[in-house]
């Protein structure tokens, strides 16, 4: 048994049994032992492969399309380029790379990153030397004024709550210990509150970490201007089910088995982001499948002009990303990931999505 999962045992046993979101956030966040403070679990190497890792024409064209942004805000004079959970610092480094040809934009702007990993900050000084970067615990203190922010399958890491229907009604999924002392799975009544009815064994999952960080970068955009880009992957619309998943070694693993020791995710519902966002006043956009999204920004064009200059291997490893990136299906991201933008409600459609934005319907 691993000391975060002696450390669970030891708050159930004194507590009692501990929400989903609870573990989630022991889990990925504990300061001594949680998943995100003591590794970097990127790449082969490691645990999963985000679109960055995979190719530079993901952060690039994404650049672009900040920089697009940027413009239509009017071109302020000075904006806070903003991500949240930006991993190895891989995709703003591209970021940065693609938009030194936009006039003004790199004398506008200043690099802010939310991440509370140690381990990953480190990496992330590495990869963003001289960038002038300034790090945040928390979304809530690095908004500050006219920003665009970029957030890359970091809705999927924030910790939520489980329901279960029963005969006797909405019970909420609890971690607690089994008969042989090892962590599982167990219910506790919740009452039916607001939650719709639905069929036995129905899982009903209230993501409200991330609902809140939504409305909050919506608010701050209504008021202060700007723009935010959420990848990650989940459905488009709403509904039932249990996405909780463990991965570990690039394999799925038991969520409850060694945590700590495997990336704890849950898909996200981008029906209910976007109208949280509605709700708190900006403009929703999308959202896109990432493959209607990056083909819309031209990922076929660039992945052309890179492979002009590439030799035959390197050609072959451009159009092997670029399959992964749109390619439907579990041998690609294309369907799965989606792609959400909110804006300050002044802005014009943005590029990637739809001439029309979505009606504002709450």
């Amino acid at each position: 048994m691993n000391a975060l999962k002696a450390e669970i045992v030891r708050v159930i046993q004194n507590e009692g049994p501990l929400p989903v979101s609870r573990y989630m956030a022991l889990a990925l966040g504990h300061p001594r032992h949680g998943y995100y403070m003591t590794r970097d679990p990127f790449g082969r190497e490691g645990d999963f492969t985000t679109a960055p890792e995979i190719s530079q024409m993901f952060g690039e064209l994404l650049g672009l399309w900040a920089a697009h942004l940027w413009q239509a805000m009017g071109a302020p004079s000075r904006f806070r380029l903003v991500e949240l959970g930006p991993g190895r610092g891989t995709l703003m480094a591209d970021v940065l790379r693609a938009t030194r040809i936009v006039p003004g934009f790199h004398g506008a702007l200043s690099v802010h990153l939310v991440e509370t990993s140690p381990v990953l900050r480190a990496r992330q000084a590495e990869t963003l030397s001289g960038a002038g970067a300034v790090w945040h615990d928390t979304v809530v203190s690095v908004l500050d004024g006219p920003a665009i922010v970029l957030a890359n399958e970091f809705l999927d890491a924030l910790p939520l709550d489980q329901f279960v229907m029963t005969a006797e009604g909405w019970c909420e999924r609890l971690v607690g210990l089994g008969e042989d002392g090892e962590l599982a799975f167990g219910l506790a009544p919740a009452g039916d509150g607001a939650k719709a009815r639905a069929p036995v064994g129905t899982v009903l999952e209230q993501p409200s970490a991330a609902l809140d960080v939504v409305a909050g970068i919506a608010r701050h955009l209504s008021r202060e201007g700007g723009g935010a880009a959420f990848i990650d992957y989940g459905p488009i619309r709403s509904g039932f089910g249990d996405t909780l998943q463990a991965m570990r070694r690039h394999a799925f693993v038991d969520p409850l088995a060694e945590p700590g020791e495997a990336d704890l995710t849950v898909h996200v519902d981008f029906e209910r982001m976007g109208q949280a966002g509605l709700r708190a006043g900006a403009a929703l956009h999308g959202p896109a499948t990432q493959r209607d999204f990056l083909l819309a920004l031209g990922l076929a064009q660039r992945a052309q002009i890179l492979s002009r200059s590439a030799d035959a291997a390197q050609r072959k490893a451009i159009f092997e990303a670029f399959d992964r990136l749109i390619e439907p299906g579990e041998a690609g991201m294309g369907d799965l990931f989606k792609v959400m933008a909110l804006s300050h409600p002044a802005l014009p459609p943005l590029p990637g999505f739809d001439l029309h934005r979505v009606p504002e319907q709450v």
